[in-house]
């Protein structure tokens, strides 16, 4: 004979499941903190048009007209003007390293040309790694000129003025002169999975053995935290050798994305980020209670890497808050590193930088992690 359905049974399955619900508080969080980070992020940090670029100046000439062009692209909030370089060298170090997206070179006796009606041309030169952080700026120029001219080409100038522009802009894209979005995508999604695979396989590994109970044994053992972190993390850095051989050649075959820095900016490089990732793992490792609170956590952690470290969407176009928080991912300088190395021919001289920051995250969440441990031993 079938049972009736039971409206006092279900209540009382539905209240025991509301009652687990608010024990597990960390799955709790998850359901409520994930939908609101992709609420604020993709509503406030998601900018598909930066700004504010930081732009250096070259000019062998300086005149009214040159002021003019200046003034418009600062006035467009395209280009941010960090200083002057006196070297076509200076200014492609400026490029590769990153500090700078453009630099615009005026050429000798410009504005001597203009009133001459020579037609000079200025030169932009932009790193294109990222072409939609590029793109923009690069659409406007043309616009930016026109506003200019019409401003300061006035009195004995006016007769420069025509039709046509007095003067042209020639566009130099380095680093991704075609403007393949594979170029961009493909070498920063090598810190993308090395970040997930690293993190979950390490979280979830450890909690595994806590739930096992085999982790008390080796907690009864005369071992120290900082030898248990190494040991439990360092057959993980195999795995990830393995990822990121298997990714280069991928890379290269499959999307055609060249190789041109230093393979031992590169391996430097990526074992740290691989350990400061098994670190973070570790980490998480000692706030789960169970295998799914640490793959839980693990994906909370996935999400800011994606979206905040300039992996989809140009960092410079994130508001400031989003940019500091994205400046304390290891994703973000790890993103920065490799696409020097690969596309931009840097060698360690020029990753210095990024190599610090990564160093500092990595510190912090290393002194943190044993912190919990201990707490774990007492």
């Amino acid at each position: 004979m079938k049972m009736r359905f039971s409206l006092s049974r279900f209540l009382a399955v539905l209240t025991k499941e509301f009652v687990q619900m608010r024990r597990d508080r960390i799955t709790f969080v998850m359901m409520i903190g994930v939908p609101m980070m992709q609420l604020l992020i993709f509503g406030y940090a998601i900018n598909s048009d930066p700004r504010h670029l930081p732009t250096l100046v070259e000019m062998s000439d300086q005149g009214p007209v040159t002021r003019a062009v200046l003034m418009g692209m600062k006035t467009s909030t395209y280009f941010d003007f960090q200083g002057v370089v006196t070297s076509p060298e200076q200014g492609d170090k400026a490029l590769r390293d990153g500090s700078a997206s453009f630099v615009v070179v005026f050429p000798p006796e410009f504005e001597r040309d203009v009133i001459r009606g020579l037609h000079p041309n200025i030169l932009l030169s932009a790193d294109a790694s990222d072409p939609a952080a590029a793109g923009g700026a690069v659409g406007a120029m043309s616009g930016i000129i026109d506003t200019a001219m019409a401003q300061t080409l006035q009195g004995s100038l006016r007769a420069s003025a025509g039709t046509q522009p007095p003067f042209g802009v020639v566009v130099h894209k380095h680093y991704n002169p075609e403007g393949r979005t594979a170029l961009n995508i493909v070498p920063g999604l090598l810190g993308v999975i090395l970040s997930l695979t690293m993190v979950m396989i390490t979280a979830v590994a450890i909690v595994r053995e806590t739930e096992r109970g085999t982790m008390e044994t080796l907690i009864a053992t005369p071992v120290r935290p900082l030898e248990v972190m190494l040991g439990k993390i360092m057959p993980y850095v195999l795995v990830g050798y393995v990822q990121t051989g298997v990714f280069l050649m991928a890379s290269r075959v499959l999307f055609s994305v060249p190789f041109i820095g230093s393979p031992l900016a590169f391996y430097l490089g990526f074992n740290l980020y691989i350990i400061v990732n098994l670190a973070l793992g570790f980490l998480i490792s000692t706030v789960a209670r169970s295998q799914m609170q640490a793959m839980q956590i693990s994906f909370f952690t996935l999400l800011p890497t994606i979206l905040l470290s300039g992996f989809m969407f140009p960092f410079a176009a994130m508001p400031g808050w989003a940019q500091a928080i994205g400046s304390a991912i290891p994703a973000t300088h790890f993103l920065r590193l490799v696409r020097k190395v690969m596309l931009k021919g840097a060698d360690i001289s020029d990753i210095s930088g990024d190599m610090l920051h990564i160093a500092i995250i990595m510190l912090v969440i290393v002194a943190v992690a044993l912190k919990r441990y201990r707490q774990t031993l007492d």
